[in-house]
């Protein structure tokens, strides 16, 4: 049974900074494409950090603009998880973050352009407020 658990989720202070995990079980995290989405209330879902496989075959981790230079997407795949080092945190990256594996979109790009992955967890919040 796949599973994935989110967690490191939090309140935040504007400039504060997040390390968010996703452990993976019942499938090797190691085979997939991930992605962090990011679900806020009147946006749309956004594909914030994806990264490829570690033989580098999907490209390179990708950003989306909004986060770029903030955050840093990375894998440990002996512990089927991948993390998201979140900094300078500001308001607007309130949200529900989903980790989001993926064998068919393609590149790291692709997923995080188009956020349909194959399987969703439940997900962790992150609230940046003074």
């Amino acid at each position: 049974q796949v599973q994935l658990v989110e967690s490191g989720g939090g309140l935040v202070q504007p400039g504060g900074s997040l390390r968010l995990s996703c452990v993976g079980s019942g499938f090797t995290i190691e085979d997939y494409v991930v992605g962090w989405v990011r679900e806020a209330p009147g946006q749309l879902r956004e594909g914030v950090s994806c990264i490829g496989r570690s033989d580098g075959r999907d490209g390179r981790p990708y950003y989306s603009d909004s986060v770029k230079g903030r955050f840093a997407i990375t894998r440990d795949n002996a512990k089927n998880t991948v993390y998201l080092q979140m900094k300078n945190l500001k308001p607007e990256d309130t949200g529900h973050y989903y980790c989001a594996p993926d064998t068919l979109r393609g590149t790291a790009q692709d997923l995080c352009i188009q956020p349909i992955p194959d399987y969703w967890g439940q997900g962790t919040d992150i609230t940046v407020s003074s």
